[in-house]
């Protein structure tokens, strides 16, 4: 059970990161075909990344082609009704986190399963969650990010140091990983109610 709720979390998550490459993609005033890219890249660029870097053919969307759909279908419904979802773009934020949770599990886990160390299982949680959101905001003109002051990688950072750790333990996999998923979500969550920031340097 733990295993299915992981995947409709992936899901939601998926659905997430789509709304928001798609967005992204209206606001630079770009055309259906330029917001579903966002969107794709978005929801699906970090998982493939990691995949191809790891040497697993063909990706995981190319496997499960539900999160293709579900990316396509996201960023039509964002380009034909993004006036009347405002809205949303607040509890996105919310959605985002859950996304970040679980792509940071899923991405973590893969690399343990293939006997990656503990950098190299943290990187790849990490670029799983991440990545996508990278080429989206280069993509449509803007500062990635993970690059900027808010708790966003480094929360990410944190919950796949986690899941290796509990790795070693005796605990068992499904309860490690939706652990180290809500130790994710529930920092982000944070992190937007209070406005946390990690420290920049001073002139």
């Amino acid at each position: 059970m733990a295993l299915n709720l992981l995947y409709a979390l992936d899901l939601l998550g998926t659905a997430a990161f789509a709304a928001s490459g798609a967005w992204a993609g209206i606001r630079r005033e770009m055309d259906l075909f330029g917001v579903l890219v966002l969107a794709l890249v978005t929801a699906t660029g970090g998982g493939t990344l990691r995949d191809i870097l790891l040497g697993d053919f063909p990706p995981f969307c190319l496997q499960d082609p539900a999160y293709l759909y579900l990316s396509i279908a996201v960023g039509l419904g964002v380009f034909c009704f993004n006036r009347k979802l405002d809205f949303l773009q607040h509890p996105l934020l919310y959605f985002d986190a859950i996304g970040l949770g679980t792509f940071v599990v899923i991405g973590t886990g893969k690399a343990l399963n293939f006997e990656l160390g503990f950098l190299g299982a943290v990187l790849m949680g990490v670029m799983t969650a991440t990545a996508g959101g990278v080429v989206r905001d280069i993509l449509s003109n803007r500062v990635p990010l993970i690059l900027c002051k808010e708790v966003y990688a480094s929360a990410c950072l944190a919950g796949a140091a986690l899941l290796v750790v509990l790795h070693h333990t005796s605990l068992p996999a499904a309860l490690s990983a939706l652990a180290a998923a809500a130790a994710v979500i529930v920092l982000r969550l944070l992190a937007i109610r209070h406005n946390w920031a990690l420290p920049k340097a001073r002139n």
